[in-house]
């Protein structure tokens, strides 16, 4: 569970996330209502670990990135402060917006915030069909209910988003038979029912086959090259797509390096990210470690 303290405090002080490379906005305290997120100095608990310490961040609407780190350096806590289910500590000088608002109606931010994770993964895995899963992305439920209405603009937009993902012939196919890959591209379905302003991607090749991480890797560049922003947490350096050209590492709840892809994802960096001597390889834009 995370930490539920949240408020608006007046600006101190108080130093700035220590890094290697950090790079936040032009000047402390500054919000960018062209920001797609606006993160000022938070910390984040979860029970009783400091998961996020005094980190500060802006990601631009639009922008294509990817937060990578070890396990449990704290990039999942950082999804979920974007998405309100965590909460930063109160304290001096820290601040959150998303889409330049400090407060929002949950269900209204999530409609304009596309979730794909895999813990949403596990509570839509169930008996409840595809085009049901895709259609309860209007509603933030988990498949539909009697007392919500489903319109034909919604059915259309649900069956444009399956076809669009290539997962049409799974529509009426419960989504405890579908393999991971599948299940994985009909979560994506559901998220972009409501044509978000971002995708929010957790771990997006977890537990996928090769065939399955390679057919979900042309998806996200095909949406990547839509227009559509996607910002993507991974532990797996092959998830990074070409069309993302910004990445940040984390490490023990901090932001330890950002900026362009050709200037982070280095071998030294990497080693020390990780803790362990690598080597580092690129091809065809994808970028993998040995």
């Amino acid at each position: 569970m995370c930490e539920y303290h949240s408020g608006r405090a007046n600006e101190t002080g108080q130093d700035n996330n220590e890094s290697m490379d950090h790079k936040t906005s032009d000047q402390p305290g500054e919000m960018n209502h062209n920001s797609l997120i606006e993160f000022e100095r938070i910390s984040v608990m979860r029970g009783q670990t400091l998961a996020l310490d005094n980190v500060s961040l802006r990601i631009g609407a639009g922008e294509h990135v990817a937060i990578l780190g070890p396990n449990g350096c704290g990039k999942s806590t950082l999804i979920k402060t974007v998405t309100r289910e965590c909460y930063p500590l109160l304290a001096e000088g820290s601040s959150v917006r998303i889409l330049g608002q400090e407060t929002w109606n949950i269900f209204e931010l999530r409609a304009l915030l596309g979730i794909v994770s895999t813990d949403l993964m596990m509570t839509c895995t169930r008996e409840i069909s595809g085009r049901d899963i895709v259609l309860s992305g209007f509603f933030s439920s988990v498949g539909v209910w009697p007392h919500q209405d489903v319109t034909s603009d919604m059915v259309e937009r649900a069956d444009h988003a399956m076809s669009m993902l290539e997962v049409s012939h799974l529509a009426d196919r419960f989504t405890d038979e579908m393999s991971s890959g599948e299940g994985r591209r009909m979560l994506i379905a559901r998220a972009l029912v409501h044509n978000p302003r971002a995708l929010i991607l957790d771990e997006p090749s977890a537990a996928l086959d090769l065939s399955a991480q390679h057919e979900l890797r042309l998806i996200l560049r095909k949406l990547a090259q839509s227009g559509i922003g996607i910002v993507m947490v991974t532990h797996h350096l092959s998830d990074i797509i070409p069309e993302i050209d910004r990445v940040l590492l984390m490490n023990r709840g901090r932001i330890v390096a950002d900026g362009p892809k050709s200037e982070i994802l280095l071998e030294s960096r990497l080693s020390e990210l990780f803790g362990r001597p690598l080597e580092l390889s690129r091809r065809d834009g994808y970028y993998n470690l040995w």
